[in-house]
C-alpha cells in the first residue's frame, strides 16, 4: 500500500489517518501504476478528493471544501479518509481517528479552557470517533490524575538516567542499548557509569542554577541492573549524594530482568533510597521468553520477585507485553493472573509496537497479530484484582491502534509516569541518548524546548565535555521566565 498526498491540508494528519488502517504504507511523492494499492488524499481549493485502490477494486469520494480555516479543512479532508477505510477494511479503531499520543491531556486541556463535560464527551466520541470504553478509560485516568497535576508547581521537575546497556537484546525493543556479553560492551560500562555520575552532579547544579526542584528521579535503561553490584552501588551513592532523597516524591529504578537483578544489587537499590521499583517478566511463558530473546525463564522471574520482596522492596511494577510472538490469549492472560496472583503494587500493560529500529520481523499481516485486541480485553481481570488504570499513552506502529496502560493499586501511582506523560513539568535526562524536556512554567500552553545528549555510548563518553556544556541550556531557557505564573500544561494534539 502506497500514501501519496496532494495539496496543503493533505499533511501530516492525513497520512497518519491512513496509518492506522495501513501501518505499513510507503509515503510516495508519486502516483503508483494502475494495479498498485494506493491511498490517495487531495486537498485543492475546490475540491477534497480521497480515492483507495486495494486488490484491484478502486473507491472513491469528493466534495467541496467547507467554510472554515485550514484546520477545518483538514479535518473534513481527514474525515472523508477515516470514513473511507472503515468501510474498505471493515475495522473499528478503538480511538477513532484519533492521532495523538495523549489522549489523556486532552482531557486536562478542554477542562482547562472550561469545557463541560458533555463537550468534552462529544469531542471524543463525536469528534474522533473514539469507542465509549476507550474515552471512559481516558476519563476516569483524568479524574485520578487531578489533584496529581493540581499540586504541580511551575518549578518542578523530575531526574531521568539512562543505562544502555543490556544482558540481551529483546527481539522487541528499538532503544538504544548495548548487550554485555562481549569484551568490548563490558570495557564501556566503567567509563560510562563514571561519566554518569559526573553528569547527575552537573544536572543537579544546572536544576540549582534554574531554581528547579527536583520531585522524582527514575532510573532506567536498557536494563540499569546489567552493570556490576560495584558499579550500581557507584551509581546509587553518587544519587545520595546529589539529591535529597527523603525530600523527593518518588525515587523509581528499573530492576528489570532477572537475569541480571541479584539480591545483592536488589539489596543495593533499597540501602540507597529508592522507592519503588520494576520487575517486568513481559511474559511468564518460557516459550515466549525465548521468542523475543530472554536468556531467562518464568521461574527465574518468580524468584527475583520473591527476593525483591524479601529484602523490602514494598513498591514493584511488573511490565507485560500482548502481542509478542508466539504467545495466544490463553497464554497472555495467564501471565496477567500470575502477575496479579503475586500482588504487585503497579502492572503495566503494552500493546506491541513494532518499530523499525527493532530486530523483530517488519514483514507482517495485520490478521498475525488478529488476538491482540482479545489479550488487551483481558485486563478485566486487573479491575475485578482492585486494580485501576492510572496513565494512557499511544504509539505509532502499535498492534491495531491500541495503547499502554499503567494500573495500580489505590495510592500507587507512578508520579514519573504522570509527569512525563502530561507534560506538567521539565524532565532533566542524564545518560546516552537522554533528551532534557524543558517545559516552561506559566501560560497554560507555554512551549517546550530539548536539549539531546549524544546517541551511543562511545559517542556519550568520547564527547562528554560537550554534554556538561550543553547543561547551561537548563538556566537560558528558565532566564526567559523570570517571574513565573501558576503552573500550566502545553496544549494536546490529539489529531484533527
Amino acid at each position: 500500500m502506497q500514501i501519496v498526498l496532494r495539496g496543503a491540508a493533505a499533511g501530516y494528519e492525513a497520512e497518519h489517518t491512513a496509518r492506522i488502517f495501513y501501518p505499513a504504507a510507503e509515503l510516495s511523492q508519486t502516483l503508483p501504476d494502475d494495479t498498485a494499492d494506493l491511498v490517495l488524499a487531495v486537498a485543492h481549493r475546490y475540491l477534497l478528493l480521497v480515492l483507495v485502490r486495494q486488490n484491484g477494486t478502486t473507491t472513491w469520494v469528493q466534495q467541496r471544501p467547507p467554510q472554515g480555516d485550514a484546520r477545518t479543512q483538514e479535518y473534513a479532508l481527514c474525515r472523508m479518509l477515516y470514513t473511507m477505510l472503515c468501510g474498505v477494511t471493515g475495522i473499528r479503531p478503538p480511538w477513532g481517528m484519533m492521532t495523538g499520543v495523549r489522549p489523556v491531556r486532552i482531557i486536562h486541556d478542554l477542562r482547562a479552557e472550561g469545557k463541560t463535560e458533555e463537550e468534552i464527551e462529544q469531542r471524543f466520541l463525536q469528534h474522533f470517533d473514539c469507542t465509549p470504553r476507550r474515552f471512559a478509560m481516558a476519563k476516569s485516568i483524568a479524574d485520578l490524575q487531578r489533584p496529581v497535576l493540581e499540586r504541580a508547581q511551575p518549578m518542578d521537575c523530575s531526574v531521568y538516567a539512562g543505562i544502555p546497556f543490556c544482558p540481551s537484546r529483546c527481539s522487541y525493543c528499538s532503544f538504544v542499548s548495548r548487550t554485555v556479553g562481549d569484551k568490548s560492551s563490558r570495557a564501556l560500562v566503567a567509563p560510562y557509569v563514571d561519566c554518569l555520575c559526573k553528569e547527575l552532579a552537573a544536572t543537579r547544579a544546572a536544576a540549582d542554577a534554574a531554581h528547579l526542584s527536583i520531585k522524582t528521579l527514575y532510573i532506567g535503561g536498557g536494563t540499569p541492573t546489567s552493570v556490576n553490584a560495584q558499579q550500581l552501588r557507584q551509581l546509587m551513592g553518587t544519587m545520595a549524594e546529589q539529591f535529597d532523597l527523603p525530600a523527593l516524591e518518588e525515587f523509581t529504578v528499573e530492576a528489570g530482568r532477572p537475569d541480571c537483578t541479584d539480591e545483592e544489587k536488589l539489596r543495593i537499590i533499597k540501602e540507597y533510597g529508592a522507592t519503588r521499583i520494576s520487575i517486568n517478566p513481559q511474559t511468564f511463558s518460557d516459550e515466549v521468553l525465548r521468542n523475543i530473546g530472554r536468556r531467562h525463564t518464568a521461574q527465574d522471574i518468580l524468584d527475583c520477585y520473591r527476593t525483591a520482596r524479601r529484602v523490602g522492596h514494598d513498591n514493584i511494577n511488573m511490565d507485560l507485553i500482548a502481542g509478542l510472538p508466539g504467545d495466544t490469549v490463553e497464554g497472555f492472560r495467564h501471565s496477567l493472573q500470575t502477575a496479579i496472583d503475586l500482588d504487585p503494587e503497579n502492572i503495566t500493560v503494552h500493546t506491541l509496537t513494532l518499530k523499525r529500529a527493532s530486530n523483530l520481523v517488519v514483514e507482517h499481516r495485520a490478521a498475525d497479530y488478529a488476538d491482540v485486541a482479545a489479550m488487551v480485553e483481558s485486563c478485566e481481570l486487573l479491575e475485578k484484582a482492585g486494580y485501576r488504570p492510572y496513565y494512557l499513552y499511544r504509539q505509532k506502529g502499535t498492534l491495531q491502534n491500541l495503547e499502554n496502560v499503567g494500573w495500580c493499586k489505590p495510592g500507587y501511582e507512578c508520579l514519573y509516569n504522570i509527569y512525563i506523560m502530561e507534560e506538567v513539568h521539565t524532565i532533566l535526562s542524564v545518560g546516552a541518548g537522554g533528551s532534557t524536556k524543558l517545559v516552561a512554567p506559566g501560560a497554560r500552553h507555554g512551549k517546550i524546548e530539548r536539549i539531546f545528549n549524544y546517541k551511543y555510548p562511545t559517542e556519550y563518553i568520547d564527547r562528554f565535555d560537550t554534554i556538561l556544556a550543553r547543561k547551561e541550556g537548563v538556566k537560558q531557557f528558565y532566564d526567559q521566565y523570570p517571574n513565573c505564573g501558576e503552573s500550566a500544561r502545553p496544549q494536546a494534539h490529539g489529531g484533527v
